[in-house]
């Protein structure tokens, strides 16, 4: 009796899981996160333009390039998992700039579940129970 019991109330607390499941929208410091050892290791050597940041006029640009990265929140704060999704978010925007000949990622926003935000000093950050997630729009551009 004891077993059916036990295995009962497990069942209910793991259906009842997806109720307290989380989905914060959280934004931190782009300037902060892009001074550290992190960063300088991770990126590489393309210019970074967020939000309406001036830039020099593109000799060509491609726009409308989206990516979408998560990390594993296991053992991290929402910062450290946040930070880590954001850097590979703009690695990948950088690889892409230059894959297809391009010199800089510029206008670039955050873009989770669809839903803009432009900031030239806070991107955007979902974080979960398990995951978090930063999605970023922008355009590739072969600047003078």
């Amino acid at each position: 009796m004891k077993k059916i019991l036990v295995a009962c109330v497990t069942s209910c607390i793991f259906l009842a899981s997806p109720a307290i499941a989380r989905d914060d929208r959280l934004k931190f410091s782009i300037p902060d996160l892009l001074k550290t050892d992190k960063a300088k290791n991770a990126l590489y050597d393309v210019p970074l333009y967020f939000a309406d940041q001036s830039h020099p006029k593109p000799l060509s640009k491609q726009s409308g390039i989206t990516t979408n990265k998560k990390t594993s929140g296991f053992a991290k704060s929402d910062q450290e998992a946040c930070e880590w999704a954001f850097l590979s978010a703009i690695k990948a925007l950088q690889e892409r700039a230059q894959r297809d000949g391009m010199n800089a990622v510029v206008n670039i926003t955050s873009n989770y579940k669809h839903q803009s935000f432009a900031s030239r000093t806070e991107f955007e950050c979902g974080a979960g129970n398990i995951m978090a997630g930063v999605a970023l729009k922008a355009d590739i551009a072969k600047l003078p």
